[in-house]
């Protein structure tokens, strides 16, 4: 380790290292008491000279505010600005739209005619009853509505419409694909492969998401659940399978999970029980910078890949080896990787273990070296077409996001 000293360039990401804390009721408080405070400055003194302009004012204050989210409900979020500009595509929704934020758009109508079809089909396979999902999305209808972060402009009846026609092609297209093979789901050209892998990718977007309890009463209502596939979470499971190296989850684990982005970030924890807390010591320093792989090699640090079925964020360092889970690369990595570094932000500020993980890659991995170097031990199977995409990939994953490395859980390895 001695060599680390005889490198002074500091391999620094571009990370954000501020907290960033929201509380929604508190802002709506904040809100209101401006409304009371500008209706009495305007007033005072002046009987109703300015009426109309204090009318005016308040009706602006009060149409620009949402209702209060519930923290326990609220779980759909906006990209933040400063996330979302840095690479649109990828939290855009490139064939088809799901849920309320993207519905409507111009470019994924031709898929609103498949979801119809899809609907039409699932209907037609259970022989049930339109009016009683109607009245059970009716009652959880709030339930649903406060799982975004801003308010939903469509009317009651529109809404429900949503749910039920989004709600009904996803059980429709998962059944298809999980119990009665892909055949079923491409009987008549409504999809073909490539298209489906698109849609399944879509579905890995924050912004096109359904709450999973929603489709979980669909499902029970129009599904008779099996010993093999108890809820649509479970059948979720097994389509998003490709990302479940450790046989996630255990059933205590699957109730929690919010929706399918909540789903692929939960495939990549360690079971609950193995969870890593995050260090608070003093006498650890702040995680704000590790040597490159291809540095920490020359100075005699070893670099071994851990069996693929172990999570991946259960890196270790012991006796001069650096233990690392394998990082599969392609296509869609950076889009899935994105999305759930946005929830994670938005949503579990303060249990960031997969920033804290993206983190550390922009450390490890800054030059075509590191990773050849990490090519070689086989720790990174690159799907993508150069080596020198690779530093470049994680750079930007790491750009902008919000880190504390005060409370990093890889901060004892710094």
């Amino acid at each position: 380790m001695e060599k680390l000293t005889s490198y002074d360039q500091e391999i620094q990401p571009k990370v954000a290292t501020t907290a960033l804390v929201t509380n929604g009721n508190q802002n709506h408080a904040e809100i209101h008491q401006l409304d009371q405070n500008v209706a009495n400055t305007l007033s005072s003194g002046n009987g109703n000279q300015h009426r109309e302009l204090v009318i005016s004012i308040k009706e602006m204050i009060e149409s620009s505010l949402d209702p209060p989210l519930s923290s326990n409900e609220c779980c759909i979020y906006r990209i933040p600005i400063y996330l979302h500009k840095l690479n649109e595509e990828a939290y855009t929704p490139q064939f088809i739209s799901i849920g309320p934020f993207q519905h409507g758009s111009k470019r994924l109508e031709p898929m609103e005619k498949l979801k119809l079809k899809y609907f039409k089909r699932f209907l037609e396979r259970i022989d049930f009853n339109v009016e009683i999902l109607v009245n059970d999305i009716k009652l959880h209808e709030e339930s649903i509505r406060g799982c975004y972060a801003e308010s939903i402009k469509l009317s009651n009846d529109a809404f429900v419409k949503l749910i039920l026609v989004d709600g009904c092609f996803l059980i429709e297209l998962f059944y298809g694909l999980k119990l009665q093979g892909a055949k079923s789901v491409s009987r008549g050209n409504l999809l073909n492969p490539i298209l489906m892998e698109r849609i399944i990718l879509d579905l890995q977007l924050l912004e096109n998401q359904l709450p999973l309890f929603a489709l979980d009463i669909l499902f029970r209502l129009a599904c008779a659940p099996d010993d093999e596939h108890p809820s649509f979470t479970s059948l979720a499971i097994k389509v998003f399978e490709r990302w479940n190296d450790r046989q996630f989850p255990e059933n205590h684990e699957a109730q929690q999970i919010r929706h399918f982005v909540d789903l692929i970030k939960a495939f990549f924890l360690p079971s609950s029980s193995q969870l890593l807390s995050p260090h608070e010591s003093n006498d650890l320093p702040s995680a704000n910078h590790l040597y490159t792989a291809s540095q920490l090699y020359q100075a005699g640090v070893k670099f071994k890949v851990i069996n693929s079925n172990k999570c991946l964020f259960d890196l270790k360092f012991t006796n001069g080896t650096w233990e690392i889970p394998y990082i599969g690369l392609d296509n869609s990595t950076e889009t899935i990787y994105r999305n759930i570094l946005a929830f994670e932000q938005c949503h579990y500020p303060s249990d960031s273990h997969f920033t804290d993980y993206i983190v550390l890659l922009t450390f490890l991995i800054n030059t075509p070296e590191d990773v050849e170097l990490l090519i070689r031990k086989g720790i990174i199977i690159n799907g993508l077409r150069k080596n020198d995409a690779v530093p470049s990939l994680f750079d930007d994953l790491g750009t902008n996001i919000l880190y504390d490395g005060t409370k990093c859980v890889y901060r004892g390895l710094f």
